[in-house]
């Protein structure tokens, strides 16, 4: 054994206690907010992409950009099986073999990336309709960047098994950062195109995967050896879990394809800034999942339910302020900062707003019980969410386009985040009472970020 692995090992050994430090040297706190604030970050540089791309191409040009991005991203999740979430688990509890799930990572995207490719290519020749408005040479482009696209999921969460959130981040402000930087440049020398944005984003993406990459080979466990029973093992695991992701997936992403394809690709741009401006909500549960997540992998089942519990009181929290300003915003949001165009978002936005209650219960709970070795619980939870939504949005886009699709995902979010805090209760033993936020709550919630800006200062 190397003895990288080895260092590795020992500092994984030991799950932090409530408020120390986590491997990393950071508290929980610390890393949560940190992935927090770099989320919003990623957010706000998404939202700045946006806007550039909606002004300079306008609704259908951005419809089409959107069409394209979200198909790949669609695709290559779809393709991942759930071998990501075995990465986490079996790295965050075994170390030793951090070398080979790297390795492996690497086979599988290649492999797993061709299918998906063929799979995608097979479905637009069947159904033409399902390659929406775009030419056939930005399709294959799109397609290109599957494999890569598998990889990156698959690499990121193998850096956040090794408490290395602060890489982690980097590689996710990567992307949005050249989509804003060069789509700008673009942008103002009239060169930016639709197929321009899409080599862009591309671009983005590949450099985020290739930060990690170097970070696994240099400072983490290396690439090791290929090993064929890990592969299976994890795929094994994958697939249980891969039912779960791809549904709740298909809650995000499936409506925006249904609206493109069916409601036409300006009420995709319409729909695109509304989801846009909602999925700022759901930064928080998503950090506080990432950041949880190793620790949940370790912990017996009573204690993760109780970890999971404390972080979904603390997001509603901090979650019912934010979407009531988000629905008071909504026309400044909208129309002040798009223009006048995207008035029909505003609506859309107020509708989606109300769904992030859901989210968080589906992200954190979901999370918990995956990371207990559970997940085809949480497969039942987003099952119910996918169900509600597609036979919704099969019912209400084709009369109301993007508010039809925002009431789907309102509707279904509520459902599968109830039925996830009724899993989670059975499965760990954890009290309803323990998910509704008491008043002490948010002393302690300013008592620990007080802590932790106190601690952050001190250390400069």
């Amino acid at each position: 054994m190397s003895a990288s692995v080895t260092e590795h090992s020992r500092r994984a050994t030991r799950v932090p206690r409530d408020g120390e430090s986590t491997p990393s040297g950071r508290s929980f706190v610390s890393s949560a907010a940190l992935t927090w604030a770099t989320q919003l970050s990623v957010g706000v540089l998404s939202l700045g992409n946006v806007l550039i791309v909606a002004r300079s191409l306008g609704a259908t040009g951005r419809g089409q950009v959107v069409f394209l991005t979200t198909a790949a991203y669609l695709t290559s999740q779809l393709a991942l099986l759930g071998v990501e979430q075995a990465n986490i688990n079996l790295a965050s509890t075994e170390p030793r073999l951090r070398s080979s799930l790297a390795t492996n990572s690497v086979i599988l995207a290649l492999l797993l990336g061709a299918v998906a490719i063929a799979v995608v290519t097979g479905l637009v020749a069947l159904v033409p309709q399902a390659g929406g408005s775009t030419g056939s040479g930005l399709r294959w482009l799109m397609l290109a960047s599957v494999p890569m696209l598998i990889l990156q999921v698959y690499l990121l969460l193998l850096v956040r098994a090794d408490y290395a959130f602060g890489l982690a981040n980097v590689a996710s402000a990567l992307g949005p950062a050249v989509n804003v930087t060069v789509n700008a440049t673009f942008a103002v020398t009239g060169l930016l195109t639709v197929g321009t944005a899409l080599g862009t984003w591309i671009a983005g993406q590949a450099l985020g995967t290739v930060l990690m990459a170097w970070y696994i080979a240099r400072r983490s466990a290396g690439f090791g050896r290929p090993d064929a029973r890990l592969a299976r093992q994890s795929l094994g695991f994958g697939v249980k879990a891969q039912a779960g992701r791809a549904l709740l997936l298909g809650n995000y992403r499936l409506d925006q394809w249904i609206v493109g394809a069916v409601a036409g690709a300006r009420e995709l741009g319409l729909y695109s800034v509304a989801v846009a401006w909602a999925e700022t909500l759901y930064y928080l549960p998503t950090a506080l999942a990432a950041v949880q997540r190793p620790d949940l992998a370790r912990s017996e089942s009573r204690s993760a339910g109780r970890q999971a519990a404390l972080a979904f009181r603390a997001a509603l929290i901090i979650s019912v302020p934010l979407v009531l300003f988000l629905v008071v915003a909504a026309p400044f949001l909208c129309v002040t900062v798009f223009g006048p165009a995207f008035r029909g978002s505003i609506e859309q936005l107020r509708i989606l707003a109300a769904g992030t209650l859901g989210i968080v219960a589906l992200k954190l709970f979901g999370n918990a019980l995956t990371a207990q070795r559970k997940p085809m619980l949480e497969t039942a939870a987003v099952a119910a969410a996918f169900l509600i939504t597609v036979g919704l949005d099969i019912a209400l886009i084709p009369t109301h386009g993007g508010v039809g699709a925002s009431i789907a995902s309102t509707v279904a979010y509520s459902a599968g985040g109830v039925a996830a805090g009724i899993l989670l209760a059975r499965a760990l033993g954890t009290g309803m009472g323990e998910m509704i936020p008491r008043g002490r709550d948010v002393a302690a919630i300013w008592r620990r970020v007080a802590a932790t800006l106190s601690q952050s200062a001190g250390s400069r």
